[in-house]
């Protein structure tokens, strides 16, 4: 990879102005692949979408942004930013990849456009993701209110802070999902996508006892646009309501699909998760404990589901108070070490996921002759009516769900979504000059309950990396240069090894 950048920030003045602090930066980016059909994983994966899974592969990008933080002292704050890279060997040749114009009152901000976010309650640089708002695939434009950080709750003297986030948007990849499915496999047009989260922090990080923990819920649904199911190549064409009460139903679920038939479920593509996060903030070390448990339905959601359907003419009568309970073995544990003084080894993170269970294999509605309701099959980041939990060919979760991308048969579809796995994550930082991460993934995958593997297939992933930024007296001051190699090996992603190289140049003007 060969990186140019070069940041002109115009430095904010006493009396602030909507174009003061700009940001230009000019990017450049190419990667060359040794051996193997893909980039590797973690060259690919993690980096908002901006990627591609061809082996060599590059981008030229440029950038303009002022940031919100450049009000951060003051009771409102405005900002703004472009970002447009022209691509080859990538999903498109022209990427917006952001656009937004974001406008903060004490607390809340609204922001219009499509904007990175990062990961909540994870480490960015270091983790393997998260399972429903990732960092794996292009933003999607949206109009979002939030609370970006933690607001204390008064009179608490801050125990209790709160944040989150409500966003309406649609997604963009509609051409490429035509031209990937070659128009015989299904595809959406025009969806919409709705997604909120809410989070609590108790506990005060900077009282004698330096203990908190964070509770977060997060939920999307996908829903409206149309659905071209192409069966035979006869086309079926259904274009999804998406008046009032569907962006309602969205929020709130409920409604239905106009394909649902008998069996009435909520409408759109519901799903999320929930999580937590333990943090021990002390002088020489933090650690933060975490987990999360993701759900595609109302039996993953609260680990129960509906059973108590009468017979006979009632048998899709609702007649006892009879529900199925659900152990909750699909979740991702985590850990991560942050060592202060320690400048070889400054941070250490291990995570485990494992998502086989999905509810069981089965999934039985009740009939006239069986009152039993068996919600099995969650088939996670798949749906029936619309092309899953993916932006781009990317899942829009973690990364360790084998995307579209690397289906070859034209199908947009989450092939391996029932595996278990172990990653390491390690960064340093020996000097003011010179820092490395490093991130190994190894994973089992057991295919779909509906297109299980004959034999289990698993992959290792590895990705090393070193940077290196010349010192403030030398004469060579914003130069700075990074190196990364990344290697795949198993059946799950084929035998990849990539190499990445970048050169960075930033100039600084103040005004």
């Amino acid at each position: 990879m060969l990186l140019l950048s070069v940041s002109v920030p115009l430095m904010a003045q006493e009396d602030s102005r909507p174009f003061d602090n700009l940001q230009l930066t000019l990017e450049m980016e190419g990667a060359v692949g040794v051996t193997g059909d893909h980039s590797p994983l973690w060259l690919n994966a993690n980096r908002h979408g901006l990627s591609s899974l061809e082996p060599t592969n590059g981008w030229l990008r440029a950038s303009l942004e002022r940031p919100l933080s450049a009000d951060a002292e003051r009771r409102w704050g405005v900002g703004y930013g472009l970002d447009v890279a022209v691509a080859a060997a990538n999903t498109s040749t022209l990427i917006i990849q952001q656009a937004y114009l974001k406008g903060r009152w004490l607390a809340g901000s609204l922001t219009i456009g499509s904007q990175e976010h990062e990961m909540p309650l994870r480490n960015d640089r270091l983790s393997s993701g998260t399972q429903t708002f990732g960092i794996n695939a292009r933003p999607v434009p949206s109009l979002r209110l939030a609370l970006d950080d933690y607001w204390d709750v008064p009179f608490l003297n801050g125990w209790l802070g709160l944040k989150g986030h409500i966003a309406y948007g649609m997604m963009t990849d509609h051409n490429w999902q035509r031209d990937h499915s070659a128009g015989i496999h299904k595809h959406t047009k025009h969806a919409w996508l709705h997604t909120k989260a809410g989070y609590a922090r108790i506990g005060n990080p900077h009282c004698f006892l330096p203990i908190s923990l964070e509770l977060g819920l997060e939920m999307a649904c996908q829903f409206g646009g149309t659905i071209y199911q192409c069966p035979a190549l006869d086309y079926q064409t259904t274009a999804m309501p998406q008046g009032a009460v569907d962006f309602f139903n969205a929020f709130i679920p409920g409604g239905s699909d106009v394909t649902d038939g008998d069996y009435r479920n909520v409408g759109g593509n519901q799903l999320g998760s929930y999580g937590f996060r333990l943090n021990f903030d002390y002088d020489t070390w933090h650690l933060g404990l975490y987990g999360e448990h993701f759900f595609e339905d109302q039996s993953m959601l609260f680990l129960i589901d509906y059973d108590g359907y009468g017979k006979g003419e009632e048998w899709n009568v609702k007649k006892e108070n009879a529900v199925a309970v659900y152990p909750p073995k699909d979740v991702m544990l985590g850990a991560e070490l942050q060592l202060e003084g320690y400048r070889w080894v400054n941070t250490v993170l291990i995570e485990y996921i494992y998502t086989k269970y999905q509810s069981g294999g089965v999934y039985h509605d009740h009939t006239p002759n069986m009152s039993l309701d068996v919600g099995g099959n969650d088939d996670y980041c798949n749906h029936g009516v619309y092309t899953g939990w993916q932006h781009w060919g990317q899942v829009m979760g973690s990364p360790l769900y084998r995307s579209p991308l690397y289906n070859d048969d034209g199908t947009i579809e989450v092939k391996d979504n029932r595996f278990y796995g172990f990653h390491l994550g390690m960064d340093g930082q020996p000097n003011d000059y010179f820092s490395w991460r490093m991130m190994a993934t190894w994973q089992r995958s057991f295919g779909r309950y509906i297109a299980p593997r004959p034999e289990p297939a698993n992959s290792l992933s590895l990705m090393l990396e070193a940077s290196y930024r010349m010192p403030e007296h030398s004469k060579l001051k914003g130069w700075s240069g990074r190196i990364a190699v990344g290697w795949d090996s198993g059946a799950l992603r084929g035998n990849n090894v990539g190499v990445q190289i970048g050169v960075a140049r930033e100039l600084r003007i103040k005004k």
